[in-house]
């Protein structure tokens, strides 16, 4: 099978010849550890590509290797940098102050001037299967707008101004996707880090409400276009797991290790894509390959029964040694 055979048949549970091999190189590792990094991918292929598109200079988004300092987002939020290669926080968030949201606009130009003909060429080209770059964050963009105290209490309120701003990136996060579903891509990518270690950071009536309806949008919109959806949240997210489900997200990336694993087969095998992951808390970076060894078949005890439904991902951090980034590939084998 080619790779983009393979994840199809994982996302169709139509018994691909192995699980898929996806894997989230931080960029301390790609730039930091090149060479390494280099070996590691001729020692084990992904199956998963990603699309980049091209664009003007001013809307390339978040430098490729951030390094310490400040810098600028797309958005008009200030970011600071405290370490090479890690993306860094918001500080100075552009609607800190609501009186400059009446002037407010989102990045149009990154979409309407973005270029995908590169994109479409690898997509002919290569037999891998390949995603869009990360669309709709909607929870996480209000917080880089307006700053997270700002927002959970302008949330707890249902106050118009978050309102308003919910309405302005929401409708940018929709043409963004309509313009990926216009690519040769095989899945869109939408995202939002909705949990802490032990429960979603907030109420999940309030999710159901607010956000759910959002997500279906998008949802829709990829699956009109042909294409999977892929959906990525950090965090302890059982309470909406079904509820992603329902809605036609195609593959779930999320951080099983903080969730009842065997649960989430229970309720969920054979009805989405497990996309990952290995505990990158403490297996990746502090355990030894054979406890690496041990969680990935504790993943496929509950998730994996031979029909699809599973990828192997996992992410490689700087501090993660490449015997245990080795031993989750050998174990999806």
């Amino acid at each position: 099978m080619t790779g983009r055979e393979r994840v199809r048949a994982a996302l169709t549970f139509s018994k691909p010849d192995r699980p898929p091999r996806d894997l989230w190189a931080l960029p301390g590792v790609v730039h930091g550890r090149k060479g390494e990094y280099e070996d590691f991918l001729r020692a084990f292929p992904m199956d998963i590509a990603n699309a980049i598109a091209l664009y003007p200079p001013s809307e390339r988004g978040i430098p490729p290797f951030p390094q310490p300092g400040a810098y600028t987002d797309i958005w008009g939020s200030i970011w600071h940098v405290a370490e090479p290669g890690v993306v860094g926080e918001v500080k100075q968030p552009i609607l800190a102050d609501w009186s400059r949201l009446a002037a407010f606009q989102p990045p149009w130009r990154r979409v309407r001037q973005r270029d995908l003909s590169g994109v479409n060429r690898m997509c002919e080209h290569d037999d891998r299967f390949v995603l869009s770059e990360w669309t709709a964050n909607p929870f996480e963009r209000l917080q880089f707008l307006c700053g997270p105290e700002n927002f959970y209490r302008e949330l707890g309120y249902a106050t118009l101004d978050l309102r308003k701003l919910l309405t302005i990136v929401h409708e940018y996060f929709l043409e963004d996707i309509r313009s990926w579903g216009t690519s040769g891509v095989d899945g869109i990518v939408f995202s939002d880090d909705w949990g802490s270690n032990h429960s979603l950071l907030i109420h999940p009536t309030t999710w159901r409400e607010v956000f759910k309806p959002l997500y279906r949008q998008y949802c829709d919109l990829i699956h009109a276009a042909g294409k999977f959806v892929f959906f990525h949240s950090d965090g302890c997210i059982e309470t909406i797991y079904g509820d992603l489900i329902e809605i036609g997200v195609d593959a779930i990336n999320s951080q099983l290790f903080v969730m009842d694993i065997e649960e989430l087969g229970r309720k969920y095998q054979g009805k989405v894509t497990f996309w990952g992951e290995m505990d990158r808390q403490h297996v990746l970076p502090f355990g030894s390959p054979e406890e690496v060894h041990s969680a990935v078949l504790r993943v496929r005890r509950a998730l994996d029964d031979g029909t699809g439904g599973v990828i192997a991902q996992c992410e490689w951090g700087i501090i993660d040694p490449r015997p245990n980034i080795e031993a989750v590939y050998r174990a999806w084998l």
